[in-house]
């Protein structure tokens, strides 16, 4: 049996990502998986790529991955930018869109957002045809079963955790690590089964939270002079969306 921590959106909040990994560290974790978006709207995006890359064996790219390394006229997006090296830069571009692999007769895909795109954004409560698409192959997919589509979904983007089932598929959201709004714990989940076996056998999913120094993440963006500074304070004591009406 294999026990795989899966976490996403970290979005630059260390002290965020520090409670989670030594959460991590207590659990016999083999293996980590990122869904992405890194960096961004947190302060410290530079620190999060690298230990990032320095814990996790598999990470796909998300949205903020994707646009921070382009031209922009947004003023809070360069800000964001200056804090990366052209190192940084590199490596986020080489994200993958997806990853999948076989855990227990299940064949589990995992993307930022969805299988089409780094910027589709489906909630829990949209429409189930829109929900159901989540399950179809694309030329980003990995489709490493030929035509055979997932069993499991499993993404990030929404900081919103939750676990849905119709007609024996499975979608999963794992929350944000650096930017949950759905609560104000940072968000992890763990998949235990036999890695790589096609036939069924035992099969679990665990969602986690974890307490973080929320004030010391938003002093740390406040020391930093970050832009937007006060939506990213609603955000973090909150957990309430900043654009929520």
């Amino acid at each position: 049996m294999k026990r795989l921590a899966i976490v996403s959106d970290i979005h630059g909040n260390i002290p965020a990502l520090e409670a989670v990994l030594e959460d991590i560290g207590l659990r016999s974790i083999d293996e980590i998986i990122c869904l992405g978006d890194l960096v961004g709207k947190g302060p410290e995006s530079k620190k999060s790529v690298d230990i990032i890359k320095q814990h996790c064996d598999h990470v796909v790219m998300g949205n903020w991955d994707d646009f921070i390394t382009k031209p922009t006229d947004y003023e809070v997006i360069k800000w964001h930018q200056e804090q990366l090296t052209d190192e940084d830069v590199q490596y986020l571009r080489s994200l993958p869109h997806s990853y999948e692999f076989w855990l227990s007769g299940q064949l589990i895909r995992f993307f930022h957002a969805s299988p089409r795109s780094v910027y589709e954004r489906i909630q829990p409560w949209d429409a189930i045809d829109d929900r159901m698409s989540l399950f179809q192959n694309s030329e980003l997919t990995a489709n490493i079963a030929g035509e055979t589509k997932p069993n499991i979904i499993i993404y990030g983007d929404i900081h919103n955790a939750y676990i849905q089932h119709h007609k024996r598929q499975t979608i999963m959201n794992v929350g944000s690590v650096g930017n949950p709004l759905d609560q104000v714990q940072a968000s992890y989940v763990i998949l235990e089964g036999i890695r790589d076996q096609l036939e069924e056998g035992v099969f679990s999913i665990q969602f986690m939270r974890v307490p973080y120094d929320v004030e010391l993440a938003i002093r740390r963006a406040k020391e930093m002079n970050m832009p937007e500074l006060e939506e990213y304070t609603l955000e973090l004591r909150t957990g309430q969306y900043r654009g929520a009406k």
